[in-house]
């Protein structure tokens, strides 16, 4: 069943009739005729409970002895049956922030993530009768969700360097898989997914110093790799000018022993102390 949109009566319109009925039950008992003032003041209390008022992006969902009857979007001052059964429910973009929880990642390793999630009702049927609690539903789903987001990427590719996409460099795409899965898991009770990001992510406390310490390690090794690099070319070039502009003559063994002192000055990591040589290049 789909949601219907009701359209009541105006609640002035049968406020003015209550007044009516209100001052015919008074004149009929002024008259000394009590059985008719009587019945007209009960039927008038028997119509108030039928009044009721919708704020701006609210709802009332209309039901009579458990049958859906439709529901009331306009905001303003109605009146409908009084035997029908009103729910309110917001329409309202809302703001939900989960827990941080501790999952684990495509790799195994325990991570923590939390998501901010933005939705709204959009089918109020489905919102008030698919499920128990619509609010209860999408705190459990959204869990549900980011465990099942945070298992199928590695929090980052140091142990996986085959992945395309992962928690931490992905965000876009990731954040972006996370709205349609949400839109999946919602849509039966009705909600829209606005936006849904991850607002918090990091490794589990246990295993945090060591994944630190290991991203600091694989982050001196390319350091280390590039100033070798450079090293290497900088030797090349140097030996490439002494032999083009014949400064020195320089044989095999003066070669590697050039080239060795070279490697210590260039990629050593504090300043080399000089020694000065006052004999021979022999000595």
């Amino acid at each position: 069943m789909k949601e219907i949109t009701s359209s009541p009566r105006s609640g002035y319109t049968m406020l003015m009739v209550l007044l009516i009925f209100l001052i015919g039950g008074i004149t009929f008992i002024v008259s000394r005729m009590p059985m008719p003032g009587i019945l007209t003041l009960v039927t008038m209390f028997i119509l108030i409970p039928g009044f009721f008022f919708i704020n701006p992006n609210g709802s009332v969902v209309l039901t009579l002895f458990g049958d859906y009857k439709g529901t009331v979007k306009s905001n303003g001052f109605f009146w409908v049956n009084p035997f029908y059964s009103k729910k309110s429910i917001s329409l309202r973009a809302r703001n939900f922030d989960s827990d941080r929880l501790k999952v684990n990642d495509k790799m195994g390793n325990p991570v923590i993530i939390s998501v901010i999630l933005v939705w709204r009702v959009d089918e109020t049927f489905k919102a008030a009768f698919e499920v128990d609690n619509y609010e209860t539903f999408v705190k459990v789903q959204t869990d549900a969700a980011v465990r099942k987001l945070a298992a199928r990427y590695p929090y980052d590719n140091f142990d996986d360097e085959m992945a395309e996409m992962t928690l931490r460099s992905g965000l876009e795409d990731v954040n972006h898989n996370l709205e349609i899965e949400l839109h999946e898991r919602l849509a039966i009770a009705g909600i829209e997914v606005i936006e849904a990001r991850i607002g918090y992510l990091a490794y589990a406390p246990e295993i945090a110093n060591a994944m630190l310490r290991r991203q600091q390690a694989t982050a001196i090794v390319s350091a280390r790799f590039k100033i070798v690099e450079g090293a290497v070319g900088m030797v090349e070039e140097a030996l490439k000018m002494l032999s083009d502009k014949n400064v020195i003559d320089l044989d095999n063994d003066k070669k590697a022993a050039m080239v060795s002192n070279l490697m210590v000055v260039l990629c050593a990591d504090h300043d080399a102390v000089p020694v000065l040589n006052t004999g021979t290049l022999h000595q």
